[in-house]
């Protein structure tokens, strides 16, 4: 029966994980008590924070018009991309920063 509850609990931090970056680590404050004091989805809600910080850092250069747009569209195709990867790593049950832009996720405290 234990043994049950620690794999149930290990599935929970994983979707947990994962839901961080769709919802951009929004649902890890809507979690149980015991999910806010896992390590695993912090890390992973402060990975989805960063994702929300560089896709309104995208949404200030798409305003420009013509090259922001093009920029812009190439920008989040990668943010996208990134997403993707932040998703697979948390149903996974693996702390990997993202590329290019996880090592931002180490600066929050929460």
């Amino acid at each position: 029966m234990a043994k049950k509850q620690k794999t149930s609990k290990v599935a929970n931090e994983n979707i947990c994980g994962a839901l961080s970056y769709i919802l951009i680590g929004i649902i890890w404050y809507f979690a149980d008590e015991k999910m806010k004091k896992s390590a695993f989805a912090k890390y992973h809600a402060k990975q989805g924070l960063v994702l929300l910080i560089a896709d309104l850092i995208i949404y200030a250069i798409w305003m420009v018009p013509f090259i922001g747009w093009i920029i812009g569209w190439i920008l989040n195709i990668g943010l996208i991309i990134l997403m993707i990867i932040g998703i697979i790593n948390g149903l996974n049950g693996q702390q990997k920063p993202l590329p290019l832009i996880g090592k931002f996720a180490d600066n929050f405290k929460f």
